[in-house]
């Protein structure tokens, strides 16, 4: 049972797994989706990555068409877009925000007539 007992990166207690179910870009576009307003070193904070990784993620999310990143004066407020399928293929026929749904960290439908799911 090496390792079972370690603390993760991500702050698990000894005895809780050092693994995860959700890759750090699903961590990063929950995070994202919490908070738009977040900073990156927020985000990456929240996640347990460096600024630069979550700077890196984000990039990659908003190219695939998974985030919108707007300017605010000197800040980025990003958008999810929910209706993105899921990149994984057991769950392709999902949508990115049925995923934030069921994961309870926001409902991002809400405002547009659940259409997306």
């Amino acid at each position: 049972m090496s390792g079972d007992t370690e603390a993760s990166p991500g702050g698990a207690a000894p005895g809780e797994p050092t693994w995860g179910f959700l890759t750090n870009h699903a961590q990063v576009l929950l995070a994202v989706a919490a908070d738009p307003d977040a900073r990156l070193r927020e985000v990456g904070e929240r996640v347990g990555i460096t600024e630069r990784a979550a700077h890196r993620i984000v990039t990659e999310l908003e190219g695939a068409g998974y985030l919108v990143r707007e300017r605010v004066g000197r800040r980025n407020r990003y958008t999810v877009n929910p209706h993105e399928p899921l990149p994984d293929a057991m769950v392709r026929d999902g949508r990115v925000g049925a995923l934030l749904s069921v994961l309870g960290v926001v409902d991002v439908l809400e405002d547009e007539g659940r259409d997306g799911g």
